[in-house]
């Protein structure tokens, strides 16, 4: 009989956090025993194709309000107002809420942001909302909005993407990257942001801003027809963040540390608690005795961690701290934040007893770009 899994045991576990068990598969769903290849996820967050849940039903704000403080307001703050972890863009924003649909705000809540901090929180991903709870987050996200909503979806782009190209580079660019891979500001090359923000969505954005964000209104700096020529040139902008790398199962209790029989690694701790990139992957490379535990949601997991990291989710410490080894093997966790998930999990391991930890500095974007050795994981 296989030995459990620590993604086994967080599955379960995140199941029930939103009050349900894992939904039963379907036909078109392997067995649980059998794995899921998370190529073959379905409604892979790597494709364009999205989540197919159909129009948009009321949710329950109310319940929506506990799934956030669990689960959102690590990078997007207790009130919305972002910049909580880093980038992470205000959801309060009456200029964002005020042109976002239930359908844009459901999808990204639902498939996330893949290739970005921005977790795939729905089940069909390895997360842990179903419909209904993601449903309810949007609800709650929508009692934010003090200022009428304007349907913006018929609202055409009549643009060039050559003469839109200087244009992004000149004003844009800074923040939103060359080729829209984000910088200090979203990413605008992710498939999901591609299919969800409609032409009219990113025009008005363009023009308008968002208040008490350091995105800036334009419309005052160039004209109509350039901004059309700006969006053009952004529907240009597209990539898959499904790399082809290997695909491994989710370690077990039994294997969840690597090179049981190595030596103990040798880091130099900035502050006491983050450890350079550099240092892991050379204490990798030496066989060195460690546990690496992946802080994102699990569908961040699938799609891409560090070979032999454990999905270990920050929300989840108190339920699966007691599967880590505390003998003073390195515990090491990481994110893409660089700093918000998996700082959270060290400080309640260290607040639970585990002296031997420490957090990836520079975090697992970083990690991917550097070359580092990469892997996909396989839905239960």
């Amino acid at each position: 009989m296989r030995a459990p899994s620590i993604f086994a045991l967080s599955w379960c576990l995140l199941a029930s956090a939103c009050g349900t068990a894992p939904a039963a598969p379907d036909a078109a769903t392997p067995a649980p025993d059998a794995g899921v290849d998370a190529a073959a996820v379905p409604r892979d967050a790597g494709s364009d194709a999205g989540t197919d849940a159909g129009p948009p039903e009321p949710g329950d704000a109310a319940r929506g309000a506990a799934l956030y403080r669990t689960y959102c307001t690590l990078c997007h703050g207790a009130d919305g107002q972002g910049y909580a972890a880093d980038d992470a863009p205000a959801l309060n924003s009456q200029d964002l809420l005020r042109i976002a649909s239930d359908e844009f705000l459901y999808a990204n809540v639902y498939d996330g942001r893949p290739g970005t901090p921005m977790s795939a929180w729905g089940d069909a991903h390895g997360g842990p909302f179903s419909v209904a709870s993601a449903r309810d987050v949007v609800a709650f996200l929508r009692s934010w909005a003090t200022e009428p909503f304007e349907d913006v979806s018929a609202l055409a782009a009549d643009g060039d993407a050559g003469r839109g190209a200087p244009l992004f580079a000149e004003h844009c660019a800074e923040c939103h990257g060359e080729r829209g891979q984000g910088v200090r500001a979203p990413t605008l090359d992710n498939p999901v942001f591609q299919r969800t923000a409609t032409d009219g969505f990113l025009l008005r954005t363009i023009e308008r801003g968002r208040r008490d964000t350091p995105m800036e209104g334009f419309e005052d700096r160039l004209t109509s027809a350039q901004i059309h020529d700006v969006v053009a040139f952004v529907r240009t902008l597209r990539r898959d963040p499904m790399e082809e790398w290997p695909i491994e199962d989710p370690p077990t209790l039994e294997t969840l540390v690597l090179h049981p029989g190595g030596e103990a690694p040798t880091f130099t701790l900035r502050e006491g608690r983050y450890v350079p990139a550099a240092e892991v992957a050379a204490a990798l490379a030496a066989g060195r005795r460690m546990v690496l535990l992946d802080a994102r949601a699990t569908s961040d997991w699938v799609l891409g961690h560090i070979p032999g990291a454990a999905p270990f989710p920050f929300f989840s410490v108190d339920e699966l701290a007691g599967t880590l080894p505390n003998d003073g093997t390195f515990i090491i966790a990481y994110c893409a934040c660089p700093h918000a998930a998996s700082g959270r999990v060290v400080d309640d391991l260290r607040a639970r007893g585990f002296a031997s930890t420490a957090i990836l500095d520079e975090g697992i974007v970083h990690w991917r770009e550097a070359g580092y050795p990469m892997a996909r994981g396989r839905l239960p």
